[in-house]
C-alpha cells in the first residue's frame, strides 16, 4: 500500500511556525516513553529501528491493534510497507545497548545492528529478540506518511511477555527505569500524624550517616520513631513533595523551588584506589594524573552529574570503564583494580565486602564539596516530631 503524505488538504510537511516546532520537541522531551525495537523481515529483506512513539489503538477489534512511527528516512520504513509486517520489541531495562546499537550509536563490529541480540522469528517471520519485556508481532493494516514519519497500524498475530523485568524508559532525552510509587495507606498516615516521622535519605551516605544519628535519638526517651525512606535523589525529592517523607537527608543538588533546605555538612570528594596502585603512593592526586586511567563511576543521580562535573576544567574526558548504582559495587570494582573511583562519602572501613584493601587520596586541585542538607516541602510546617528529628540533626552534625 502506498503511504500518504496529506492530512486532509494540507501538506503536512510544510512547517508554518519554527518556533512551535521548537517549542514541541522540547515539551515532547518530557514524555516518558517505552523503548522499542520496530523489526521486519520477507520478500525485501530484513530491518530494524529503534522507535519510542508506539501505542495501542484497540483491544475491542477482531484482532488487538497497535501504532508505530518511523522516521521515512529509514530503511525499516520502506521495508515494513513491502513486507506488510513488523515485529514491537519492548525492551527491558538492562537493554539499552540493543537500543543503542538500532539507534546507530552503538555500531556492531561486523557492521550488522541484528548481531547485538539473538533472534527467533514470530509467526509473520518479523524477528524478536529472544529475551525482550513483551514483543508484539503484528501484519500491518494501515501505513499513513505524516510529516517525516510513516504511521503503520498493525494487527496483532502473536504476543510473547516474559516472566519478570521492567521497561526501558526515554524520558528528558535519557534513558531511565521505572520504579513503582505506592501511596501511603490510611493507616500509615494516621500513625505519621502520631509519634512518627518519615525520613527520606539518600542510599549512598544513608548508612554512613543515619545508624549513628538513630543511635543517639534512642537514648533520649523522648525522641521519636523514625520510619526511614531510602533510595536515590529523585525518590526522596518525589517522597517529599509527594508527602511520604515529611523531612529528607540528601545532596544540595537540583532541589527546586518546591524544596526548602538547610546545608548539615560539606563533603569533599577524593579519589579511591585499590591497594597498590602507582597512584596511592602519590600523598594528593591532581586530575590530570587521572587522565589515562580508567573510571569507575557511582552512577546514581544527582552523583554521576556531579562527579562527571568534576572534570569540566580539564581538555580531556574521563575514561568511564564500569558504572553501578551501588556504591558498595563501585568500591568492590576499584578494590579488585578495575579502576579509580571519585566518591565524597567515607566510610570507616578502608576494606570492601570482600576483603580487598582500598586507598583514598584527596584531589590536589580545590573542586567544588556536595553539601549535605536537611530539606522539607516549601511552605509547609513540620509535625513537631520531624521537628524533634530536624533539632537532633542540627546537635549531631554540630558535633
Amino acid at each position: 500500500m502506498a503511504p500518504k503524505a496529506y492530512w486532509g488538504t494540507r501538506k503536512v510537511n510544510e512547517i508554518t511556525d519554527p518556533a512551535l516546532r521548537q517549542s514541541f520537541l522540547e515539551g515532547m522531551s518530557h514524555v516518558a516513553a517505552t523503548v522499542n525495537i520496530i523489526t521486519t523481515d520477507g520478500t525485501e529483506g530484513r530491518a530494524g529501528v529503534t522507535v519510542s512513539a508506539m501505542s495501542s489503538v484497540s483491544a475491542d477489534t477482531p484482532k488487538p491493534s497497535l501504532l508505530v512511527c518511523v522516521h521515512h528516512l529509514s530503511p525499516a520504513a520502506e521495508k515494513i510497507v513491502k513486507n506488510g509486517v513488523f515485529c514491537v520489541n519492548v525492551l527491558s531495562d538492562s537493554q539499552s545497548h540493543i537500543s543503542d546499537s538500532f539507534a546507530g550509536r552503538r555500531p556492531t563490529v561486523d557492521g550488522d545492528k541484528f548481531s547485538c541480540a539473538n533472534w527467533q522469528a514470530m509467526s509473520t517471520g518479523a524477528p524478536r529478540i529472544i529475551d525482550p519485556l513483551v514483543a508484539f508481532d503484528c501484519k500491518v493494516t494501515s501505513s499513513d506518511r505524516l510529516g517525516t514519519h510513516h504511521i503503520f497500524i498493525g494487527e496483532v498475530e502473536e504476543i510473547f511477555k516474559a516472566e519478570q523485568g521492567s521497561p526501558l524508559i526515554f524520558a528528558n532525552r535519557a534513558y531511565g527505569a521505572a520504579s513503582r510509587i505506592d501511596a501511603i495507606a490510611p493507616s500509615e498516615a494516621v500513625e505519621a500524624q502520631s509519634g512518627s516521622v518519615t525520613v527520606g535519605c539518600f542510599h549512598t551516605f544513608g548508612p554512613f550517616l543515619v545508624p549513628k544519628l538513630l543511635a543517639e535519638m534512642n537514648s533520649d526517651s523522648g525522641a521519636p520513631k523514625v520510619k526511614l525512606m531510602e533510595g536515590d535523589q529523585r525518590t526522596i525529592v518525589a517522597g517529599l513533595l509527594s508527602g511520604d517523607a515529611e523531612v529528607g537527608l540528601l545532596y544540595d543538588m537540583n532541589l527546586g523551588d518546591q524544596l526548602e533546605s538547610e546545608v548539615l555538612a560539606s563533603v569533599e570528594p577524593y579519589v579511591l584506589l585499590a591497594d597498590g596502585h602507582p597512584l596511592a603512593e602519590q600523598s594528593e592526586i591532581s586530575l590530570d594524573d587521572l587522565k589515562e586511567e580508567p573510571l569507575v563511576l557511582l552512577d546514581s543521580p544527582p552523583s554521576r552529574d556531579y562527579f562527571l562535573s568534576l572534570f569540566d576544567g580539564v581538555e580531556w574526558d574521563p575514561r568511564v570503564a564500569h558504572t553501578s548504582s551501588s556504591f558498595e559495587m563501585v568500591r568492590g570494582m576499584v578494590g579488585h583494580g578495575l579502576g579509580y573511583s571519585l566518591l565524597a562519602t567515607k566510610p570507616a572501613s578502608a576494606m570492601t565486602y570482600d576483603g580487598k584493601a582500598l586507598i583514598t587520596r584527596p584531589l590536589a586541585s580545590k573542586l567544588k564539596p556536595s553539601d549535605v542538607v536537611l530539606a522539607k516541602k516549601t511552605g509547609v510546617t513540620l509535625s513537631p516530631e520531624a521537628q524533634a528529628f530536624t533539632a537532633f540533626c542540627r546537635q549531631t552534625f554540630a558535633g
